[in-house]
């Protein structure tokens, strides 16, 4: 007796998004804190898209509202 040949079957969710949930799973394992090289304090490193700075919250909180302070300010020349 011969055994029925199984069609083959396409995965319903793309290869990429399957990627992306694998991605997002292994993100969540523990991270090793690293020293911030503005104050020295230890942080542990945010897994988002951008790039991982070397800064810990405190510090990236006062470079991003330096640069507030900067856009404000007119430049001399005007």
């Amino acid at each position: 007796m011969k055994k029925k040949t199984q069609p083959i079957v396409e995965p319903i969710v793309p290869q990429q998004i399957r990627e992306m949930a694998k991605q997002s799973v292994q993100s969540d394992k523990i991270l090793r804190p690293r020293v911030c090289g503005v104050c020295g304090c230890s942080y542990v490193p945010s897994s988002g898209p951008l790039p991982a700075e070397d800064l810990c919250w405190v510090c990236k909180r006062l470079k991003i509202s330096a640069w507030r302070d900067n856009d404000q300010q007119p430049s001399a020349q005007e």
